[in-house]
């Protein structure tokens, strides 16, 4: 069987498992062919490979689930930023911490599940 290539697009989405948590992130070429009887069919390619729609079935990769949350990129890189921030010392505390000062222990900042879901 023969195709005619259409067009190939970017696209790429989050993902976070609702039964263990693990986020992650995935880009894909996504190209659209119309077969030689005229009937559309599209192929998704991840890091060269080509992949099942990210759409149809989702598997974590961490725990195997299939009850995934499919959001636009860049909600799960943006929670990891959130992450390596506040575990970050502030420049007032460092000062503090090389003059043997006592400061107040900042408040500890927790990642849940949730905070992917919140739109941005």
């Amino acid at each position: 069987m023969s195709e005619i290539a259409a067009t190939t697009v970017h696209e790429a989405y989050a993902f976070a498992c609702m039964k263990c948590g693990y986020g992650w992130e995935q880009s894909y070429e996504i190209e659209h062919h119309v077969d030689v009887h005229g009937h559309p069919f599209v192929v998704y390619t991840a890091d060269g490979r080509r992949v099942p729609s990210p759409l149809s079935t989702p598997t974590c990769a961490n725990c195997g689930g299939h009850v995934v949350r499919i959001m636009r990129a860049g909600r799960v890189a943006g929670v990891q930023e959130l992450l390596r921030r506040s575990r970050t010392p502030s420049a007032a505390e460092t000062v503090a911490k090389d003059r043997t000062v006592p400061t107040a222990a900042a408040p500890a900042r927790h990642w849940r599940l949730s905070d992917l879901f919140h739109r941005g």
